[in-house]
Order: C-alpha cells, then sequence, then structure tokens
C-alpha cells in the first residue's frame, strides 16, 4: 500500500500543477476571474481556477490508483457532481438554490451508492441510528461542512491551508486504525491541495473559488463520517468536530453574531475571524498563521484524545469552542480597521499593535543569534564522545581550503565562510547526536530547548527585521512544522526520528547563518574564525 500512497499522491500533485499554468491563461476568457469587491482583500481580478486543478488531480489520482468498491465508486461520483455544481458556479454566479441542490445530489449519491452515513452520534455509540434519522444527519452535516469551508475562503491560503491540516490528520487517524480506503482517498487531495498551495498562499496567484471550497468541504465531510463509523474503527463521532475544527467554529460565530444583530444570517459581511485578526492590526499573512495555528492545536487535540470517550471529548470540545468564539467577538468590538500606504502598517492605539511595534522585537533577535550560536558551536565541538576519521579527514581539507581562501582570496570571503560554516556544523551536529546526545539524558533536553529557542528568534528575526532577505509565506512555516513534527509521531521507527530531529536543526542553523551574514556584513572574519574552529577542533579530535 506505501507505494499506491506515494503515487496517488505524486500523480495528484503533478496533475494539478500541470492544469494551473493552461488554465490561468484561459481564466479570462472563460470568465473564471474573482474581482475586487467590498467584502474581498485582493484589490486585481484574480483566476478561480485551483478547485478545477486539485479536484481534477485527486479525482483523477484515487480513479487511477485507489481500489475500487462501492465506497470509492460513491466518493468519486459524489466529488465530480459538487465539483461541476462549484465549476458553473464560478462561471455564473448561481444563487444559493442551486448551489444547495448540488450539495444535496452530492450527498445523496454517498448515502445511496455508497451506503455513507452518519450511524452514530456522540454518547450513542451502542445503538444505530434508524435510516429515517440518519440520512436527514448526514446530508445536514455534509451540506454544512461544504458550506462552512467556502466561508472560510476569505484570505490568501486560507481554506487551503485548513484543509490540508484536517486532511493530515484524517490521514494519520487512517492509519493508526490501519482503515486503508479512508487513507487512501485522503492522501491524493493532499497532494492536489499541496500543489495548489504553492500558487494560492499571499500574494496569491489563483484562488480555489466555489468548486475548490465545496468540493473539500464535501471530501472533509465523507472522510470525517468514514473514519468515525464505528463498525469500522474505533473512533468516536465527536472526533469530527475536532478535526474540522475552526471552519465550523468561525461559521457558527458569524451566524449567531448576524442574528444577534437582527441582521440576516445568509447576507455576507467582514464579521468572519480572518477579518477580525486584520482589524486588530496583523497583516493579511499573520492572521493566516495564527488561524493555521488554532487549526492545528484542534486536530492534535483529536489526535491526543483519539482513544477517549464522549464524555471527555464533548465537553473538551464545547470549553475550547466557548473560549474561540468569545475571544473572537470580544476581538471584533471597538476595532478600527488599520490603514497602509505603499506596504507599510500604519499603528494604532491598540496594545497589539504597539506590541507588533516594539524595537526590541526588531533589535533582540538576530543579538540572540549573535551571540549564542557562535558560542552553541564553539562549545558543542567538545562535546562528542568520539570523532570518527573520515569525519576528522573532511574537516582537515576544508580547514585547509578555506584558510588558504580567506588569506588569498578575500573578496570571496563570504562565500568561503559560508561554505564553512555549512560543512562544518552538519559535521558538528552529525557526530553530536551520533555520540553523546545518545547516552546523556538531561543535557539533550536542555540542548533541544535552545535550539528551539534559536529557531523562536529566527522566526521572530524574518518576520520583525526589515532588513530581512528572506520572504516566507505561510505554506513555508507549514512545510517546516509538518517536517518537523512527523518524526516524532508515535509508530514511526527510531532512525527516522533522529533524521528529523537533525534536519530540524540543521534547517534552524543554515537560517540562523544567512540572517547573521546578512546583518552583519562587517563581521565576516568573525564568522570565519568561528567555522575554522568547528573544522580545525574535529580534525584535531579524530586524530587524539
Amino acid at each position: 500500500m506505501n507505494s499506491e500512497l506515494f503515487y496517488s499522491f505524486i500523480t495528484s500533485l503533478l496533475i494539478c500543477m500541470a492544469l494551473i499554468p493552461p488554465l490561468r491563461l484561459l481564466a479570462g476568457r472563460f470568465h473564471f476571474m474573482d474581482q475586487p469587491g467590498e467584502r474581498k482583500v485582493h484589490q486585481n481580478p484574480i483566476p478561480r481556477i485551483g478547485g478545477i486543478a486539485f479536484g481534477i488531480g485527486g479525482i483523477g489520482s484515487i480513479l487511477w490508483w485507489v481500489p475500487k468498491n462501492n465506497i470509492t465508486l460513491a466518493v468519486l461520483v459524489g466529488g465530480v457532481i459538487i465539483l461541476g455544481f462549484g465549476v458553473w458556479d464560478d462561471r455564473a454566479n448561481l444563487g444559493y438554490r442551486i448551489k444547495l441542490l448540488g450539495q444535496l445530489v452530492a450527498a445523496l449519491a454517498v448515502i445511496i451508492i455508497g451506503g455513507i452515513r452518519v450511524e452514530s452520534l456522540p454518547f450513542l455509540l451502542d445503538g444505530e441510528l434508524p435510516l429515517w434519522i440518519g440520512v436527514p444527519v448526514t446530508v445536514l452535516f455534509l451540506v454544512a461542512v461544504s458550506n462552512a469551508v467556502n466561508l472560510t475562503d476569505g484570505l490568501d491560503g486560507l481554506a487551503g491551508g485548513l484543509s490540508f491540516l484536517t486532511l493530515c490528520g484524517i490521514a494519520y487517524l487512517a492509519y493508526l486504525s490501519h482503515d486503508s480506503t479512508v487513507l487512501l482517498l485522503t492522501v491524493p487531495f493532499l497532494g492536489g491541495l499541496l500543489g495548489f498551495l504553492r500558487f494560492n498562499t499571499y500574494p496569491a496567484r489563483i484562488f480555489m473559488g466555489d468548486s475548490g471550497s465545496q468540493l473539500l468541504g464535501y471530501m472533509m465531510g465523507v472522510l470525517a463520517i468514514l473514519l468515525t463509523d464505528p463498525s469500522r474503527g474505533p473512533f468516536s463521532p465527536a472526533l469530527a468536530l475536532l478535526l474540522l475544527g475552526l471552519p465550523f467554529l468561525d461559521t457558527l460565530g458569524v451566524i449567531g453574531q448576524r442574528l444577534a444583530e437582527g441582521r440576516s444570517p445568509f447576507i455576507g459581511d467582514r464579521t468572519h475571524i480572518h477579518h477580525k485578526l486584520l482589524a486588530v492590526g496583523l497583516f493579511h499573512y499573520e492572521a493566516v498563521m495564527v488561524i493555521y495555528a488554532i487549526q492545528a492545536g484542534m486536530v492534535g487535540l483529536a489526535y491526543a484524545l483519539r482513544w477517549q470517550s464522549d464524555t471527555l471529548i464533548v465537553p473538551l470540545y464545547l470549553v475550547l469552542a466557548g473560549s474561540v468564539l468569545a475571544l473572537f467577538i470580544a476581538a471584533g468590538h471597538g476595532l478600527i480597521p488599520l490603514q497602509t500606504s505603499k506596504g507599510a502598517r500604519v499603528y494604532s492605539d491598540k496594545w497589539l499593535t504597539g506590541i507588533l511595534s516594539s524595537p526590541w522585537l526588531r533589535d533582540l533577535p538576530i543579538r540572540f543569534l549573535a551571540a549564542v550560536v557562535p558560542l552553541l558551536l564553539i562549545v558543542t565541538v567538545f562535546l562528542p564522545a568520539q570523532i570518527p576519521q573520515d569525519v576528522g579527514y573532511m574537516s582537515t581539507a576544508l580547514f585547509a581550503i578555506l584558510l588558504a581562501g580567506l588569506s588569498f582570496v578575500p573578496q570571496l570571503a563570504p562565500y568561503f565562510v559560508r561554505g564553512g560554516l555549512y560543512l562544518g556544523s552538519t559535521f558538528l551536529l552529525y557526530v553530536s547526536d551520533a555520540s553523546w546526545m545518545r547516552t546523556i539524558s538531561p543535557f539533550p533536553m536542555a540542548y533541544h530547548l535552545l535550539f528551539g529557542m534559536i529557531a523562536v528568534m529566527v522566526l521572530l528575526c524574518m518576520r520583525f527585521n526589515s532588513q530581512s532577505r528572506f520572504q516566507t509565506t505561510p505554506l513555508d512555516y507549514l512545510m517546516v512544522f509538518l517536517a518537523v513534527l512527523f518524526p516524532f509521531l508515535p509508530e514511526v521507527s527510531t532512525d527516522i526520528s533522529s533524521l528529523g530531529l537533525f534536519a530540524a536543526k540543521l534547517i534552524v542553523l543554515f537560517f540562523s547563518f544567512e540572517l547573521l551574514l546578512h546583518a552583519f556584513t562587517d563581521r565576516v572574519k568573525q564568522l570565519g574564525l568561528v567555522s575554522l574552529w568547528i573544522l580545525f577542533g574535529l580534525g584535531i579530535r579524530a586524530w587524539l
């Protein structure tokens, strides 16, 4: 099954990325452009063809790689129906009645063809719901999720990133419960979404449109029903609430606020969570990252509570839901939207914007890196119990090359220093992780925490230092987060876990090197001495 998972992921990814360029060229001719408006944050027309691309990629990959049965056929038929209605809507701006019709037909397709329906509710695990209750509940659930994801599609990369996190949670829980059907149906959409997000994170070059948001909501709803079906696996139906997370809470909060203010819940406005985060002074991508963090926390909580009973899951969800909704409702009162001029933030007197504009957020991180990173590397040379001779040979040779380069070609010093730091730190971390890190228990934990602090300072420096050379997107942070998290998940082999930790620390160091070399151009010689020390120390210790 591992090969099927890999090929289905790659197939969907490649189809999506291959379709996006030609679809972008055709979007204007066939009227698939999202025009700016009062409730929208973009200023220029943008093609809304992403849903078509990853929808074809995901459905095509399932059709090719996933074994065919009633469930697979039902998911394919329902997916094609809701994708077709979504494409129609993206081109013609359908009324809500026709949109609802498409969602109802897609929901009925999975029920009739695949027998997929809600068979149990929280606190009713011992009794199967009769058809006359289960079918309406299933239809209502799928329609609600489709519209919830559609309503969250208000910022670049938001709906796609939230869906990616939810699908990751569903895929991992399916893996733990050995549910190959759910896993094989989930992975293709992860591939398609990854290809789409590369073009959709801020500033977005394409949007997913209603075709994409409704398809994602529909697929997540169907997969959540299958995953929590008591006849298929051990998970409570209440976990679906945590997996679907913020889209549900945002929709409930918006509808509740509109009703409380005496307005129709179906008329759009700027009361969504992402609008309120923008209003308190966050940049576009900062608001997306905050919402990603909340969603990741809810998916993580679903994983942590996967074996627990409804008596624990439901109350915790209600407390979390109440807290999140209260926080964002409170955040919406008395806020004055901030204006921007030529990309610069104009700060108000809000406490959050005051913190974000503090000079220490600009100066402290880079000074911390300048002091701690060189010291950490100098001290670490003494920590490994032994240095392999092959590492010693390579370090000695690199030491000679670096010393000659710094001495005879000073104009190329930054390049020699960068190479010395990159290769020297790689050797140093390799021998450290291979020896003392596995034998001394308290010290490695402190060492990991120090790397965690360095990582935080790197992120703060990239975010708040106006001279930073890096232009990162929420997708970059999301991928790094998942890459670092994956090795520590249960049932992942020890070798992979160690490799993941090694890679994470190396990434942190490489980013810090680039930041230091960019911020302190007058200290290249000092950083060169650090790299010489690392290579010299490794070479000498290998011979002793």
